[in-house]
């Protein structure tokens, strides 16, 4: 605990003060300003301090709060104020140094103590002021999610979300106002859906049951062809599993995908892990609306999407970990500007199928080196009364890590 810390973040319960310890409840009397939601401060009472309820976007109240510095100043949050909190907000402006914090517990907790569930086992996210479609990733048979809810109406959206993917016999327990006097625990299957009066602070508990037929998105790379809207222009599955494992996604990294067609490759590469991120650029702009219905579908709302013609679309784009290249191979200097646009340990991968690409591919290959391969994939199809084998059109994927 620093002596210079002038600026206490003060994790609130449903129980308000009486759930503080007398440390943190010396803090924030001592405070020359308060700042809080709004139901936050009505939490604490009545206080001699001056008091700032956030403004939105919450970021404008930093400079007053800064302009503080060196007065003792108190920041109050739900539970732990840097789990899905606005601790690692504050932290960006203010050194750990100068901070000292009162985390209670958070959500995800209260919730587990309440259902008897071991926390590490749940896939725990936050939909407040997300896009509902970031839960998709995680409905997985047998599976647990917590996720905070963004108001009243979130619970009944995520019931028909999980009955409309075949899984409407998953269980939901709804925990409400947990921590304080109005807790509630309400449960239901998604299917059957009928709670009404639901509190806007709740916790959804989902246990997930999937029936026949429903779409589960699978660890590995390769998901069915059938699952993405396209128009034929869409890297085939055999071949993205291919691909993606030698993008080599990683934790937080970013992906361009040029010439993305259907985005089957960025959406498969965003499901990879949650900190992914990926900008999906394609010129035709059917193409790019039927990408934003494929990432939403398949629980990836967060794809960046450029409409436009590489390289002029590549402009002020942030530095990427890896490029996939699936179309406009043969535009001049492409290829170029995508290695260099990758830092070290960056990997460049271009699937060309047409010769002039294929040819501009082994051009490349012969000044920046990387590994050539031939690809050619066939599946069984009748033929008469008999089977034989058709092979799609091979393809040259050509596949290099910067140094």
């Amino acid at each position: 605990m620093s002596g210079s810390a002038w600026l206490t973040i003060i994790g609130l319960g449903e129980d308000g003060l009486d759930g503080l310890s007398p440390v943190a409840r010396a803090r924030l009397s001592q405070a020359s300003l308060v700042v809080g939601g709004a139901r936050h401060l009505a939490l604490i009472g009545e206080t001699a301090a001056e008091r700032m309820a956030w403004p939105s976007p919450l970021q404008q109240a930093f400079p007053a709060i800064l302009a503080r510095r060196g007065e003792p100043v108190s920041v109050l949050a739900s539970g732990d104020p840097f789990f899905f909190g606005v601790g690692s907000l504050i932290a960006e402006i203010v050194a750990p140094d100068e901070i000292l914090c009162f985390p209670q517990p958070s959500a995800f907790s209260l919730a587990a103590s309440r259902l008897g569930w071991a926390l590490q086992d749940c896939a725990l996210l936050s939909l407040h002021g997300r896009a509902l479609e970031r839960v998709i990733p995680h409905f997985q048979p047998g599976g647990r999610v917590l996720a905070l809810s963004w108001d009243g109406d979130t619970p009944a959206k995520l019931a028909a979300l999980l009955s409309d993917r075949g899984l409407g016999a998953s269980r939901l327990t709804l925990c409400e106002a947990m921590g304080g006097p109005r807790e509630r625990l309400r449960v239901a299957i998604a299917e059957a859906f009928d709670m009404v009066g639901v509190d806007p602070l709740n916790t959804v508990a989902i246990e997930v049951a999937a029936g026949p037929g429903a779409r589960i998105p699978p660890r590995a790379a390769g998901l069915p062809d059938a699952w993405f809207e396209h128009d034929g222009q869409i890297t085939k599955r055999e071949m993205r599993a291919v691909t993606l494992a030698q993008l080599a996604p990683r934790p937080r990294e970013l992906l361009w995908d040029v010439g993305a067609g259907a985005g089957s490759v960025s959406i498969e590469w965003l499901l990879a892990d949650p900190s992914m991120r990926a900008v999906a650029v394609e010129r035709d702009g059917e193409r790019c609306r039927r990408i934003r219905r494929n990432a939403v579908f398949l629980g990836v709302p967060h794809l960046d999407i450029v409409e436009g013609e590489a390289p002029e679309a590549l402009s002020g784009l942030r530095r990427p970990d890896a490029v996939f290249l699936g179309g406009g191979v043969t535009s001049p200097g492409l290829i170029d500007l995508c290695w260099s646009a990758l830092g070290a340990g960056g990997r460049l991968v271009v699937n060309a199928v047409t010769l002039e690409s294929q040819s501009e591919v082994t051009a490349a290959q012969q000044r920046l080196g990387g590994e050539l391969l031939l690809t050619q994939f066939a599946h069984a199809e009748p033929i008469g009364r008999f089977r034989g084998f058709r092979p799609a059109m091979p393809s040259v994927q050509w596949s290099l890590v910067k140094p």
